[in-house]
């Protein structure tokens, strides 16, 4: 079902100015949650049967779709989103598509997840987004070819029935199913253009992985961590701190709005799984006048459990990245970091290991999500 009221029909042709100022959107329920589609954890739009008009890949740009209402080539308006050419019926007494006719786009996800909210956006696509959209979800290891993932024996399972959408809109979707997802089948019907896909959920990593390394990024996106909540968000979210790698641009981080009261800014993380943390990088990449002038960590085993300070409070270098070894392992199943008074971190990266009741709880969960 559709987290909000659909967006159906048409929008209002182009008209000049703000290509944006008659776009449909909402406050979907689910945003708040990791894209696991995000290209920064290794999403890829791997196989389309069609994309005459715009590449397939543009699904998955980060940053808003562009519209130049100027820019055309050889094979019409050029479009930042996925496009696909007007489908035809068989013949002259059949001129238009069956009911069954579609196309299609095959996503690998980032990081393998079960899937709350989807949103398919058709922004800057007025009069040529599809009839309708339906997505699909499959669980394959590895890393298939898209002709193993269209292969027979491919379980596929639906998380957005077949269901009208808007031009120029936010298509949000929430999600039920709970298991766990590496593939999608993003399928429009019969044809028409796609800007953006998001895919929004909570990450699963595979056990048999994590116990391989040994040693790890507990809060990391890609295996399992999460922000819960923050102080702050005004400038760049929260869950920029646990992306992966190290921070390329101011934004890419955290960076907080300029206090004028004594208080101080904070995330709180949930960890992978209950674990023992024994080394901390706090990272502030890019963050040069703004980055925060001290910052400490604390400590929770349980959702009940007494917060204990295991860092206390320590300088920190702007664009610089601070390494800490702890005097004796932590265990936690989540961490705050505080930073005083304001500004901002590029980074948090904490380094240990799943404990036994951890790596059960963890395996447990994996099965029961069907991996």
């Amino acid at each position: 079902m559709t987290a909000t009221a659909r967006f159906t029909g048409d929008a209002n042709p182009y008209g000049g100015g703000d290509p944006y100022a008659d776009y449909r959107t909402a406050d979907f329920p689910f945003t708040d949650l990791v894209d696991l589609a995000d290209r920064r954890l290794g999403a890829g739009v791997i196989a389309a049967n069609d994309e005459f008009f715009a590449e397939r890949e543009n699904l998955l740009k980060p940053e808003p779709a562009e519209f130049d209402p100027e820019r055309f080539g050889h094979k019409g308006k050029i479009m930042d989103g996925w496009e696909t050419r007007r489908r035809r019926g068989a013949s002259a007494d059949r001129p238009h598509p069956t009911d069954e006719d579609h196309d299609w786009a095959l996503v690998r996800l980032g990081a393998p997840g079960v899937v709350r909210g989807i949103i398919v956006d058709t922004a800057h696509f007025r009069g040529n987004y599809p009839q309708a959209v339906s997505v699909e979800a499959a669980c394959v290891p590895g890393s298939p070819s898209p002709g193993a993932l269209l292969a027979p024996g491919v379980k596929w399972t639906t998380l957005v029935p077949r269901t009208a959408v808007g031009g120029h809109a936010a298509n949000g979707f929430v999600v039920a199913a709970e298991q766990r997802v590496t593939h999608l089948r993003v399928n429009q019907h019969p044809d028409g253009g796609i800007a953006r896909l998001r895919v929004y959920g909570e990450v699963a990593p595979d056990p048999a992985w994590l116990a391989a390394l040994g040693t790890f990024d507990l809060v990391a996106l890609e295996n399992g961590g999460m922000v819960e909540d923050a102080s702050d968000r005004f400038y760049s979210p929260a869950t920029n701190t646990i992306q992966p790698g190290r921070s390329r641009k101011m934004d890419d981080g955290w960076e907080t709005r300029r206090r004028r009261d004594k208080g101080n800014d904070w995330i709180r993380y949930r960890l992978v799984e209950q674990a023992e943390i024994r080394a901390v990088e706090i990272d502030t990449a890019y963050l040069k006048g703004n980055s925060a002038g001290w910052a400490s960590l604390s400590a929770c085993d349980g959702e009940s459990g007494e917060w204990t300070e295991v860092l206390p409070r320590t300088p920190l270098q702007p664009d610089t990245n601070h390494r800490f070894v702890l005097p004796e392992a932590v265990r936690a199943t989540h961490i705050r970091i505080d930073i005083f008074p304001d500004g901002g971190i590029s980074r948090l990266r904490l380094f240990g290991s799943a404990t036994q009741e951890g790596a059960t709880r963890l395996a447990a969960r994996h099965r029961e999500l069907g991996g």
